[in-house]
């Protein structure tokens, strides 16, 4: 991403912890790296010359800066990533690295990482569900669902099946 201009990104605000951020991301999930570091040129108001100021990175191959802008502004669950798995193995794996690494669990397959930035962490088998052509398979999958935190596939393919 460095000296590239990208026509559209996400930029997602930090307190002072980009960097770390980033590096969590890029150790966590496929096809996400860190790229170029810059830092303030002058004092701000919530850091001084030379600190990291933005991080560029990429999430599952979503460009992304993270800015070190100060507590004014935090996350919600309004923005969140959803990342799709194929099997329990995966989607245990993504919401261990989230949760065990100081994040929190919510529900529906909801988590928050130590940033509190949300994620969704959705196996294929809850989508399918989800879009089964039948309302009852599709309410019976939604109901299951509503009583998870963390996804359990073979619920919802039980649920599936009736």
């Amino acid at each position: 991403m460095t000296n590239t201009v990208n026509k559209a990104l996400i930029c997602l605000w930090f307190e002072r912890s980009a960097e770390e951020a980033a590096a969590f991301y890029a150790r966590t999930f496929p096809g996400s790296s860190v790229g170029a570091t810059h830092r303030a040129p002058g004092d701000y108001p919530d850091g001084k010359e030379g600190d990291v100021l933005t991080v560029e990175f990429t999430v599952l191959g979503i460009p992304c800066i993270g800015l070190n802008g100060g507590p004014a502004f935090k996350h919600s669950e309004a923005f969140s990533f959803q990342i799709s798995t194929k099997d329990q193995e995966e989607t245990d794996r993504y919401w261990k690295a989230i949760v065990g690494n100081g994040g929190q669990e919510s529900q529906c397959g909801w988590c928050k990482d130590k940033w509190g930035l949300s994620w969704q962490i959705t196996p294929a088998a809850l989508t399918d569900g989800m879009s089964d052509p039948d309302p009852a398979t599709r309410k019976r999958v939604f109901a299951a669902m509503m009583a998870m935190k963390k996804i359990d596939i073979a619920a919802i393919e039980a649920a599936r099946r009736g």
